[in-house]
């Protein structure tokens, strides 16, 4: 099933207590994004840098007839980039302007009970937890919530360094 199918079905499911998430893989940890946020899921083809740009932007590219600002994900953390792997995307909206979250690969699409959701533990990793909307235990494994409202919104919103 697409993304847009798993969309459409949780609109159907809108009064449920469950939460669809868009899986994704940075640096080996498993996030979660909520599917509401979730427009496409694409492989970039051409990037095109933008000078003084804060280091995270990888840069822009054309989506369908739309400019989308690439977000390096592994910038954004402050891991080291990967050797020779294909892109991968994930298209999202933020204030009205279309960003594509360039992520290590993408996963499932996971239903999940929103009364599972926890807070941040403690011991979360400072990098993690600041975009961090909290977290859901899986079988040996956290996932951890992406917030794009805190992902992006300290990017545009720190004055830049002159």
């Amino acid at each position: 099933m697409s993304v847009l199918e798993h969309k459409q079905n949780a609109d159907q499911n809108a009064g449920s207590d469950t939460i669809q998430y868009v899986t994704v893989v940075i640096g080996g940890q498993l996030f979660g994004l909520p599917i509401s946020q979730v427009h496409d899921v694409f492989v970039p083809e051409r990037v095109t840098r933008v000078p003084k740009s804060a280091p995270e932007v990888a840069g822009v590219l054309n989506l369908r007839g739309r400019i989308v600002t690439a977000i390096n994900m592994r910038r954004r953390l402050h891991l080291p980039p990967l050797e020779d792997e294909q892109m991968m995307a994930v298209g999202i909206e933020y204030k009205q302007e279309s960003y594509g979250l360039v992520i290590d690969t993408v996963g499932e699409v996971l239903t999940l009970s929103e009364s599972s959701s926890e807070s941040n533990p403690s011991n979360l990793d400072r990098r993690w937890a600041e975009i961090s909307g909290g977290v859901h235990r899986l079988d040996g494994q956290l996932m951890v919530i992406l917030d794009v409202d805190r992902l992006l919104g300290a990017m545009f919103t720190e004055p830049m360094a002159a």
